[in-house]
Parts: structure tokens; C-alpha cells; sequence
């Protein structure tokens, strides 16, 4: 159930333990061949995918579209707002969610540079609601296992803009691919111990902007994308994600 698609009196009749979803991306270069809308688009993908298959299981919050981006400023299109801006956005909606009565509360994220202000949130607002199941949910974290098997172009290959992303987006909205600007891996290589990509960790992380880390704004391979990996990829997430989600309503256990 889309949140702003329902009445007030609709709204009013659901039960409060209903998972309230709120999803967070990004509008950001994604490279030559993928659109700026790119992590919107995934995300909203996502829900869409959710709401098929949980219908009145779940609440989906209006998108918060643009994120922390300020890493992808030197590529034009790129927007971005101040971790603290886009903290008090998130807190802000979620304490609307709560005054209605609703209690079980995910943030769903579809891009590298939110995790980390999302995971304060997380913490911030749980800490503010004790009453209140906060959780913070990346879609590739979240099957990561699942992910690292449909990984065919080793360590470095599934990043930004990548074979993953190129092939979610070649499922949802394949006019926006422009795939005769696909190109071949562009990552540029830095200290060994921060090496790192959309599944794998670094053991310590070093600030980089994506100038500093690939020649064309893609990180990964995106030139073994498709169509049909796409729905693979939904296919491993959208259950994973389903999961955590019909985990709510009865507490933790």
C-alpha cells in the first residue's frame, strides 16, 4: 500500500503494527549509459516489487528522491543535500509515521553515499523512540550472500553504475539505458587495505570522490548487464527484503 494513495479514513483503519517503509536514494551521475534518476529508480522498483507481493502487509512512504551526493558534485546533473539536511528530513517523516501510531519503521536505501547517515539515524531515532522497531536496510546488503553468487565479474566489477544496477535498470526502465555507451571497466585503483566494491568491505575506508575513483563516473563492468540478470537480482533481493519486513509486526524474538 502506497501511502499517499490511500484517504485519511483509509490510512486511520490500518493496524499500527503495519512495517511503515521509507525509502531514501539518489539523483547522481551514473556514468555514460545510465540516468541520473538511476538509485530512484531502483529503489522505486523495489517498492513496487514489495507492494505486489505484501500488498496490505506494508505501508510505502513517498520517496525521499535526492541524497548525499556531494562525492559525485563534479559530474554534472549530480544534486546533493548536507548529511544534516537529509538527517532531518528522514527524522522528521518518521516522527510524522510514529504520531499516527505506527511503530515498526524501515528505511530502505538504494545508494553507497546514505549509509552512513542512515545508520546514525537509525540509531539517533530508536534511541529518541524506544517504543518504536527502527531499521536501516541497504537492497544490496541486504542479499549480499545471494548477490556474491550472481557475481560474475570478480572483486571490483559490481560498484556504481555497474552490471547490477545497468541490469535493474535495463528491467525497469529500459529506455533509459543507453547502452551503445557502455563502456568497459573504468575503476582506478588506490591503496590495497581500501579496495572495495558494492559486496565486499574495505578494512578501512579512505574518503574518495568519484573523480579520484574511476576515469567516466562507472565503477564495475557494466558491459555483461541484462535484462534477464535484472530479474535474477529481484529475485534474490525482494525476498530477502520481504523477509525482514514480515519479521516486524511480531517483535523480536
Amino acid at each position: 500500500m502506497y501511502w499517499q494513495n490511500l484517504t485519511s479514513a483509509g490510512l486511520d483503519a490500518i493496524d499500527r503494527q503495519t512495517p511503515v517503509l521509507l525509502p531514501v536514494a539518489a539523483i547522481e551521475q551514473h556514468g555514460p549509459h545510465l540516468p541520473l534518476a538511476t538509485d530512484r529508480i531502483i529503489n522505486d522498483f523495489f517498492c513496487g516489487e514489495l507492494d505486489k507481493q505484501m500488498g496490505n502487509e506494508l505501508l510505502i512512504l513517498p520517496i525521499l528522491a535526492v541524497g548525499c551526493s556531494e562525492h559525485h558534485m563534479d559530474y554534472p546533473g549530480s544534486l546533493t543535500l548536507t548529511h544534516e539536511t537529509f538527517a532531518v528530513q528522514i527524522e522528521e517523516i518518521l516522527e510524522s509515521v510514529t504520531r499516527h501510531g505506527f511503530t515498526n519503521l524501515v528505511i530502505l536505501n538504494s545508494h553507497g553515499g546514505n549509509r552512513g547517515i542512515c545508520q546514525v539515524v537509525g540509531e539517533r531515532f530508536g534511541a529518541s523512540y524506544p517504543d518504536c522497531q527502527v531499521v536501516v536496510a541497504t537492497w544490496w546488503q541486504a542479499a549480499a550472500e545471494k548477490l556474491l553468487e550472481l557475481n560474475e565479474t570478480g572483486f571490483g566489477g559490481v560498484g556504481h553504475a555497474c552490471d547490477f544496477e545497468t541490469s535493474l535498470v535495463m528491467l525497469a526502465t529500459p529506455e533509459l539505458v543507453n547502452e551503445a555507451a557502455i563502456q568497459e571497466r573504468q575503476n582506478i585503483s588506490t591503496y590495497e587495505w581500501a579496495e572495495m566494491d558494492l559486496l565486499r568491505s574495505p578494512r578501512a575506508s579512505l574518503y574518495r570522490s568519484m573523480k579520484d575513483s574511476t576515469h567516466n563516473g562507472a565503477i564495475g563492468d557494466p558491459k555483461s548487464a541484462t535484462r534477464e540478470k535484472g530479474e535474477t537480482i529481484r529475485d534474490a533481493v525482494i525476498p530477502e527484503l520481504a523477509k525482514i519486513l514480515r519479521s516486524l509486526p511480531v517483535g523480536p524474538t
